[in-house]
């Protein structure tokens, strides 16, 4: 992976909540870490448990080491816990270029439609959503009752972009690693990240 120009880094807040798919949030991690991004980390308590359960990692949230998730070092993220709503990216005055909820349970999503800010999740969404910056919220729930539906619909006419983790084929994945890759890709380009290695029509 080649690093970026420092005069192209951005500052990303990447939030993990307790929907399926913990294994989307390492890889975004990972490569945005590979790209030098700045990332300001938080993960809710039901995050941990399916961390735990689908990655096998055992997470204190109270003493979390960034390491031990992606693996390799990350000189260049910050870790803030969910219930620290003091810390920096709960504020609007505190400069990012965008967030991601990755993924998104039902739950979170139905805060960030309500405009909820009861912990450090909520409370960055909001004030990414007043401040005009790009959102992105990554569900993996099926199916979608109505409720859902209209949460996603209010939070998009919020602003917030609504990035189902529904990977494509077109691509000819060949294991479970491309499939979550073309969703991270996804992630990545509507964060401004840039990934367009899976782009319709690649390598015609």
């Amino acid at each position: 992976m080649t690093t970026l120009p420092s005069d192209q880094t951005k500052r990303f807040t990447v939030a993990i909540s307790g929907a399926s798919g913990a294994l989307y949030a390492v890889r975004l991690l990972q490569a945005l870490i590979e790209r030098e991004h700045k990332v300001y980390l938080t993960i809710s308590k039901p995050a941990s448990l399916v961390l735990q359960h689908e990655l096998k990692l055992a997470v204190d949230l109270s003493h979390f080491s960034v390491e031990r998730l992606v693996g390799r070092a990350a000189p260049h993220v910050s870790y803030y816990h969910y219930e620290d709503v003091s810390a920096p990216i709960a504020s609007g005055s505190f400069p990012i270029d965008a967030m991601v909820v990755v993924p998104c349970s039902m739950s979170t999503l139905a805060g960030v439609a309500s405009g909820l800010g009861t912990n450090l999740i909520l409370r960055a969404a909001e004030v990414t959503l007043k401040e005009r910056r790009p959102l992105v919220l990554v569900p993996r729930e099926t199916p979608l009752g109505i409720i859902e539906i209209e949460n996603m619909l209010r939070a998009s006419r919020a602003g917030a972009c609504i990035l189902p983790a529904a990977p494509a084929f077109y691509h000819d994945p060949r294991d479970i690693d491309d499939m979550v890759g073309f969703v991270v890709g996804k992630v990545l380009n509507q964060l401004g990240a840039g990934d367009h290695r899976f782009g319709w029509g690649k390598g015609a």
